[in-house]
């Protein structure tokens, strides 16, 4: 057997010596060198169902293609059907243009291939495909204290703070490994130690803060460590009903973005902390202060990386991470009360609401809902707004977002929610529109 630092049961030894075969042998190897780079002391079972972040069949990741082959052909798949990040093309809803198409299709040239490989080691089924997976319509919902190897930044940060559940930010190809042996390497936020907060961000704003704004200055200051976020209740309450939970969702997108944070705690809010109160602070942890000021600094600071910043915006991209059903019905509202103040029935500038496969299949079916907006012209899709970007050619058009997420991975130009909203009514930006 190969000689390791961590400690195995026998089960786990057998495995290691091969005696389950050569490709589990593999799995179990590249899984106990990533717990022992982190200097974790065992394996745990994994609870719940996977979620995984790689989602797009994109053809330069032969490698990966012939991992899920070999696994394939060895008869292993994950040990719960798993979801996974949406899909990277949505040419039914979203006409790039015959080059910028052209690209995407040899980009993601093998996407139904590797959907194919997805199913053979465990999809759940061909609506899985979302970055909310715990979105309810979805279903991928862990229980409190689960412990879980996921790996998409955006579900991990959700599933820890707002669940509880436990996970670390895993990489791709560890998170099957980890869901086919159902094992993870104890270290990190699966532990107690590493779930306390070491640094305290006290929120002292005059009103809600926008969540991306907020996520992204706490992501930029705290890094990778886990704040606790006091005076964000005055705005949310203490309740995690649907409309804080969405304000989270993207607030720890835009933390995982900008930095690399896993888990936060909301005083009052988040169940963790409601449990421990301030004893879940760590000893000798740091103090960040955010008011209008450091919002407004950080806003300043984003750069914009359009070659002409003056240039008219092609097309608007909502939802990254996807949206809720309640944020679909929020936009809808708000786009329906804007072009009534402005006398107008329909949006200058094409905008794309992105939400799962299932929001979507849900919404199609309240007649009033997508009535509304099919006259409004917002369109839903599924697609990953930050895949449709990483074409070279879709990368140079001038693609406005109020995403913090997608404004950091791509060329999109960040825009606060009211000013997005009035440029897709007028179909050019304003003097005065608040980007970075």
């Amino acid at each position: 057997m190969q000689s390791v630092r961590m400690f195995l049961n026998d089960e786990e030894k057998a495995i290691l010596e091969g005696k389950q075969g050569a490709t589990l042998q593999k799995v179990m190897h590249s899984v106990v060198l990533y717990g022992e780079a982190f200097n974790a002391g065992r394996l745990v079972q994994v609870e719940g169902a996977p979620h995984f972040v790689t989602s797009f069949g994109a053809s330069m990741i032969k490698p990966y293609f012939a991992m899920m082959d070999e696994l394939i052909v060895a008869g292993l798949k994950s040990q719960r059907p798993f979801t996974v990040d949406p899909r990277p093309v949505d040419f039914d809803s979203i006409n790039p243009g015959l080059l910028p198409g052209l690209v995407s299709r040899l980009i993601y040239g093998k996407q139904a291939f590797y959907e194919d490989q997805l199913r053979k080691v465990g999809l759940k089924n061909d609506n899985a495909f979302s970055c909310a997976c715990y979105l309810p319509e979805v279903g991928n919902i862990p229980a409190y204290g689960a412990l879980l190897a996921w790996s998409e930044s955006s579900a991990v940060v959700y599933a820890n703070s707002v669940l509880g559940a436990r996970t670390n930010r895993n990489s791709a190809g560890i998170d099957l490994m980890c869901n086919i042996l159902g094992k993870a390497p104890l270290f990190g936020l699966l532990t107690d130690e590493g779930r306390r907060a070491t640094w305290l961000v006290e929120v002292k704003t005059s009103r809600k803060p926008n969540p991306q704004l907020l996520g992204s200055a706490i992501g930029i200051k705290v890094v990778e460590d886990v704040p606790m976020i006091v005076g964000l209740d005055n705005f949310l309450g203490n309740s995690l009903d649907e409309t804080a939970s969405a304000y989270l969702k993207d607030m720890g997108a835009a933390s995982a973005s900008n930095g690399a944070v896993g888990l936060y705690h909301v005083e009052n809010l988040t169940p963790e902390v409601k449990q421990a109160g301030r004893a879940i602070l760590a000893e000798g942890y740091q103090s960040y202060l955010v008011d209008d000021a450091e919002l407004e600094r950080v806003r300043l600071a984003y750069p914009v990386l359009w070659k002409n910043i003056n240039a008219r915006p092609r097309l608007a991209f909502i939802g990254c991470p996807h949206l809720s059903r309640g944020q679909v019905v929020e936009w809808a509202t708000r786009f329906e009360d804007a072009l009534a103040r402005k006398g107008k029935e329909r949006l200058k500038l094409p905008v794309y609401m992105c939400s799962a496969p299932d929001v979507i299949d849900a919404v199609k079916k309240d007649p009033v809902l997508i009535g509304k907006l099919r006259k409004l012209g917002a369109r839903l899709t599924p697609i990953c707004p930050l895949m449709y970007m990483n074409n070279p050619l879709c990368a140079r058009q001038p693609i406005v977002t109020n995403s913090n997420k997608l404004r950091t991975y791509s060329t999109a130009r960040f825009f606060l929610d009211e000013d997005l909203l009035e440029i897709a009514v007028n179909g050019f930006m304003s003097q005065g529109a608040s980007h970075g």
